[in-house]
C-alpha cells in the first residue's frame, strides 16, 4: 500500500489563517514601538539642541546669531531619523522656540524649558511632549 505524505489544503489554509491574525495583531504594535523610539530621538535632540542655545546664550549674552561672530545653534537644521530639527521663527536677544518635525508629529521647546506638541498621530498638547499613544496632557 502506497501512503500519500504531505499537507491538505484545509491544514494549509488554517496556518495561512493564523499567521494573517497574527500578522494584523503584530504589525500596528510594532509600528507603535518604531514610531516612540524615533519620537524618544527626536526629543533627546531637541534637549540636546536647547542646551547648545543655553550654551550660546552664556558666551554672547543672546540667543541670536552675533554679527561678526557666533551664528545662532538652531541657524540649521538638524535631522534625526524621520526628524527635522530647527528654530520655529527667528531667535531674539531674550527667546527662542525649537521644534522638531517628522512622521505627522511637531514638538516644540522654547527658552523657558516649555514643551508642546502641536501636531500628531497621538494629539496635541500645549504643555507637554506627547511620547506614546493614550497618554494624557
Amino acid at each position: 500500500m502506497h501512503r500519500q505524505r504531505g499537507f491538505t489544503l484545509i491544514e494549509l489554509m488554517v496556518v495561512v489563517a493564523v499567521v494573517a491574525i497574527l500578522a494584523a495583531v503584530a504589525y500596528p504594535s510594532y509600528r507603535d514601538y518604531v514610531l516612540r523610539g524615533n519620537v524618544a530621538a527626536a526629543t533627546a535632540e531637541l534637549q540636546a539642541l536647547r542646551a547648545d542655545m543655553e550654551r550660546h546664550y552664556q558666551n554672547n549674552r543672546t540667543y541670536a546669531s552675533v554679527t561678526g561672530g557666533a551664528s545662532t545653534p538652531c541657524g540649521t537644521s538638524r535631522t534625526v531619523g524621520n526628524f527635522t530639527l530647527s528654530c520655529d521663527g527667528t531667535p531674539t536677544a531674550t527667546a527662542f522656540s525649537i521644534q522638531a518635525v517628522g512622521d505627522g508629529f511637531t514638538f516644540k521647546l522654547n527658552q523657558l524649558n516649555v514643551r508642546a506638541t502641536t501636531a500628531g498621530p497621538w494629539g496635541t498638547c500645549a504643555t507637554a511632549w506627547t511620547l506614546k499613544r493614550g497618554q494624557a496632557c
